[in-house]
Parts: structure tokens; C-alpha cells; sequence
């Protein structure tokens, strides 16, 4: 009796930890990636390329070529499941409301900590290349 007791007092305690890590997971996608002492000037920070059709185009032509974005976050911006994480869903409402342009640009500059994003801006795309993609990224907002 006493081992049925324990079995169940360790499956209670396992489903109580599970829940609150599932919980802290979930509402991981939507903290910051940048470091905190620089988030209020980041949020501050916007594209200094207003949005266009041609900029909006042109940075389609890097997300899904030279910038390699395709290849993580996919034709439809929802991201594709990597082993141990998930790339963001660009077409997350909720998301898209909350990450500033500035935001993206320092994740696109240094990368995402924690996460397999790597350094586009500087290496593989240039600064402007990099905020005309944020403008692309932008219209999975509009997604159906």
C-alpha cells in the first residue's frame, strides 16, 4: 500500500512540475531575447527604411535566399521544429505585437541567445538587407 501511495505521490509531483515547465515554456516564446538593460532603447529603435512594396520584396529575396531565414522559420514564417527548439512563429499575432523592429534587428546583429538563431547582419546580410527583412517578416502578420 505504502508503494502505491509513493507511486502516486511522485506521478502528483511529476505532473505539477511538468505543468509549471510547460507553462514557463509557453510563455517563453513571447519574452525578449535581448539583454534587459538594452531592451527600452531597442523598443525605441525603428526602421529607418520606411515600408514599401520594393522593400517588402527585397527582403523577401533574403528571407528565402542569402539570409537562410527559410530554412528555420519556413515558407509560412510559423518556424519548423528543430531538436530542442522551435524557431518563432513570425505569423503569431500576439508576437508580432510585442517585438519592436529595433528588437528584431539586435537578435538579427548578435543572434538569440539560448536559441540556434545565428548572427545574420554583419555576416551573411548587410544592415539594410536586414531591416528590409523585418519588413517581409512583418506581413505574416497578415497571414490567414
Amino acid at each position: 500500500m505504502r508503494m502505491i501511495h509513493l507511486n502516486l505521490i511522485t506521478s502528483f509531483v511529476s505532473l505539477l512540475a511538468w505543468g509549471s515547465l510547460a507553462g514557463a515554456f509557453h510563455l517563453d516564446i513571447y519574452e525578449p531575447r535581448v539583454p534587459p538593460k538594452l531592451l527600452e532603447y531597442l523598443q525605441d529603435m525603428d526602421n529607418p527604411y520606411p515600408p514599401s512594396p520594393e522593400r517588402i520584396e527585397a527582403g523577401r529575396e533574403i528571407y528565402f535566399g542569402k539570409g537562410l531565414c527559410v530554412t528555420c522559420h519556413s515558407h509560412d514564417g510559423k518556424g519548423v521544429e528543430l531538436p530542442g527548439h522551435t524557431p518563432r512563429d513570425f505569423t503569431d499575432p500576439k508576437w508580432q505585437d510585442i517585438r519592436t523592429d529595433g528588437e528584431m534587428m539586435w537578435v538579427l546583429r548578435n543572434g538569440s541567445p539560448g536559441t540556434q538563431m545565428p548572427v545574420r547582419v554583419g555576416k551573411v546580410i548587410s544592415e539594410e538587407e536586414g531591416w528590409n527583412v523585418i519588413h517581409f517578416i512583418r506581413t505574416f502578420s497578415q497571414a490567414d
